[in-house]
């Protein structure tokens, strides 16, 4: 997977319906024990609140769960997680609490609710693309930095670390179908004398595209 979308932070968010209070939170998550903690961290944060449900979707097993938590079945746990799917995205989990306003609001009224909420929570957590990035260092005498500090985000890099000694050591992060074109403007711009070390991979977060 080149890339995928998920949510850059814990979060939450609230809004009350018919005097049902509704708190949605969010939390990015790459494994199912991180997202059962977060639910059940959620559940004793609000120990006291009538429902607490939940939806978490994991690109580790390809795994979708939801709980409708004592809500009539439908209404509540795959809204929640239906937002996450037509959002796009995936390892996060998402905990909606109600505290119930005494006022029913009916199937269509719960979907409508749990779905606003979820919304919410993922507007609040911030969504962000990860791309699978290779990790890279050039090393450049002083003269040759300024242009590559600006040449690498110019290329869809990003500089993670900046080394200053004898050279500088600059190390980055450039997704792996952008990392021939950069090397392509590293050596056209330093005549062949520099040249990217690749130093590993992982993921990384860029603006929501």
């Amino acid at each position: 997977m080149d890339s995928y979308r998920t949510v850059c932070r814990l979060a939450e968010s609230e809004f009350v319906e018919k005097k049902s209070r509704f708190i949605g939170t969010i939390c990015p998550a790459e494994h199912e024990e991180e997202a059962l903690k977060f639910i059940s961290d959620i559940r004793k944060k609000y120990w006291d609140a009538k429902h607490n449900v939940y939806a978490y979707v994991l690109r580790q097993g390809q795994v979708r769960r939801y709980s409708d938590d004592g809500e009539p079945q439908g209404t509540a746990g795959y809204p929640v997680l239906d937002v996450l799917l037509k959002e796009g995205l995936t390892d996060c989990a998402v905990v909606v609490t109600r505290y119930f306003g005494g006022t029913l609001l009916g199937t269509g009224g719960l979907v409508r609710a749990y779905s606003h909420s979820a919304k919410l929570a993922v507007d609040a957590g911030g969504v962000v693309t990860m791309k699978y990035c290779l990790r890279s260092v050039v090393s450049c005498d002083y003269t040759q930095y300024g242009r590559l500090a600006a040449l690498i985000p110019e290329s869809g890099g990003i500089i993670k670390d900046t080394r200053f000694a004898e050279s500088v050591e600059i190390e980055l992060l450039i997704p792996e179908n952008q990392a021939e074109g950069l090397q392509h403007q590293i050596t056209e711009y330093s005549s062949g004398s520099l040249a990217m070390k690749i130093t590993g991979e992982e993921y990384a977060p860029f603006d929501n595209e």
